[in-house]
């Protein structure tokens, strides 16, 4: 894009003062939308000292250069590249932490959100006794625009479930876009799980006091450019959210869903271990076979489930495989020779599981999986 192109909106000068309000605005391939969307912020925040700061998580279409190029000649706009990372809710907090102002709104890139709403709801925050303003789909004058009765009702029940873990009646708590004070969002970001698309309800589910809350109306739009990043895993992760926020004081998740999988391995291994010794393969050997085999279907259901917003893709997925191998090789060593302990007879206090393969491979399979998690956590699935 030209100079010239990226010169349609008409930047105020460089103010002396800080922007008074921060627009965070999560993107991945969203280049079309960059452009009218700015249009659209200068013309509905004339008169306010405001700047946006993209969060784009490595798009391939040019996003992050297109804001770039336009934040060469408007200092209001920024771009913050995040590289090898992904996720709406992370790049949001990334976003508010990144900035200085005192109030801070979240929107999507889409153009689905009204962008007028933003002066009211700064003016709710200036001069009203709230914490943070929610532009909100169900309330007296909002609206989902063209949604079709599939969405509109995996919304409502999604809306019914946040209620469980809302500190604040709230019409609309899976909206995307609102505007809050920074003081709310410091109160509450420690306790953030950043699970998830739905950032607005971690911070209602982590804020350690009862937010003071305003839902203002607005007619959700319709996509102009573009595709919708909504998929079948949009609804793992909000469960994901609720589950964090409902047991996570108790047991991480993230080591819940890793057991989890690693009781499904258990069943992948007992059934392959039956084909093996069908096959005429020896205990031993059917049970090294069963263990690699249990052992790799591990890795890529916790690379889609379990660490999702770290999964690895391309060569780091199957460097990453390697690396699991050899971080489970002890474990995958313990575990087969720990089997063939118990299947042998040898250990007197379990002499009653001799002959009984099952048994013998559930052993070996307990031993290792401890191994498996502490260590393929760190290293396989290292945060960046």
């Amino acid at each position: 894009m030209s100079e010239a192109t990226a010169r349609k909106i008409d930047p105020q000068p460089v103010p002396l003062r800080a922007a008074d309000l921060t627009i965070v605005i999560p993107t991945l391939n969203e280049r079309e939308n960059i452009q009218p969307l700015l249009e659209r912020l200068d013309l509905a925040l004339a008169g306010t000292r405001w700047e946006v700061i993209f969060v784009d998580d490595d798009s391939k279409d040019g996003t992050p250069e297109t804001v770039r190029e336009i934040g060469r000649s408007d200092p209001r706009v920024r771009c913050l590249q995040r590289i090898g990372r992904r996720g709406l809710s992370t790049a949001c907090i990334e976003g508010i932490l990144a900035s200085a102002s005192p109030f801070v709104a979240v929107m999507d890139a889409d153009l689905q959100h009204d962008e007028s709403l933003l002066p009211g709801m700064l003016n709710v925050l200036r001069h009203e006794p709230y914490d943070i303003v929610v532009g909100s789909r169900y309330v007296a004058g909002g609206g989902v625009g063209e949604w079709d009765k599939t969405r509109a009702g995996m919304s409502g029940l999604a809306t019914k479930l946040s209620r469980l873990i809302c500190k604040t009646e709230i019409a609309d708590p899976m909206s995307g876009f609102f505007m809050l004070r920074r003081d709310m969002f410091e109160s509450a970001m420690r306790d953030l799980s950043g699970q998830g698309f739905k950032i607005l309800l971690d911070l209602l589910a982590s804020a350690p006091s009862t937010p003071r809350l305003k839902e203002l109306p607005y007619q959700f739009r319709t996509r102009r450019y573009g595709e919708s990043k909504l998929d079948t895993m949009v609804a793992w992760e909000f469960g994901m959210l609720l589950a964090d926020k409902l047991v996570g004081h108790i047991v991480p998740v993230r080591f819940a869903l890793f057991a989890t999988i690693g009781a499904l391995g258990v069943v992948v291994d007992l059934i392959v271990l039956s084909l093996s010794l069908t096959a005429g393969f020896g205990f031993i050997a059917a049970q090294a076979i069963a263990t690699l085999v249990a052992m790799t279907s591990n890795f890529f259901l916790n690379n889609v489930f379990t660490y999702r917003d770290r999964r690895l893709t391309g060569w780091r997925l199957w460097r990453g495989l390697f690396s699991f191998y050899v971080i489970c090789a002890l474990g995958a060593v313990a575990n087969v020779g720990f089997a063939a302990f118990v299947f042998a007879g040898d250990a007197h206090w379990l002499a009653g599981v001799k002959g009984i393969p099952w048994l013998a491979s559930l052993a070996g399979v307990i031993v290792g999986s401890v191994w498996n998690y502490a260590v393929s956590s760190v290293f396989t699935w290292k945060r960046k």
